[in-house]
């Protein structure tokens, strides 16, 4: 199934967690989503630092059919790493971390929106669609 949205760490763990927006990570993981092995490590990460095993999680994601299912994780390709360079200079007042860049590196490259929970993102001129899983007012 092709990726009709490529989803940052935000709105990957916000799913998990079953945060504000949740419900809006399932409906674009159940039309198809892709994940950059940079966010994945993030979301990994952010796993680990709460205590629970990576592996395991992996694990729980991959039978719950996330990844391996819906969810394509994608690799950080050489071209993504020239277009996150790219991205720095232009997303450095909003604060885009590496990871940021990396969603939004391959978003442009599978031709997709990037959907995130990071609202910094909306504010920015950017060659990409951002989405937001949060309504604000």
């Amino acid at each position: 199934m092709p990726s009709q949205l490529t989803l940052d760490a935000s709105a990957l763990l916000a799913f998990l967690q079953n945060e504000p927006g949740a419900d809006v990570v399932e409906s674009a993981i159940a039309d198809g989503a892709a994940i950059s092995t940079v966010n994945f490590a993030e979301v990994l990460s952010a796993i680990a630092i709460r205590g629970a095993d990576p592996a395991a999680a992996l694990v729980a994601m991959t039978e719950r059919g996330v990844i391996g299912g819906p969810v394509a994780i994608e690799p950080f390709t050489l071209a993504d790493a020239v277009e996150a360079a790219r991205l720095r200079p232009l997303t450095a007042r909003a604060g885009l971390s590496l990871g940021d860049r990396s969603c939004l590196a391959l978003a442009k490259r599978l031709g997709t929106a990037a959907l995130t929970a990071d609202q910094p993102w909306l504010e920015l001129d950017l060659s990409v669609e951002v989405r937001s899983i949060r309504v604000h007012p």
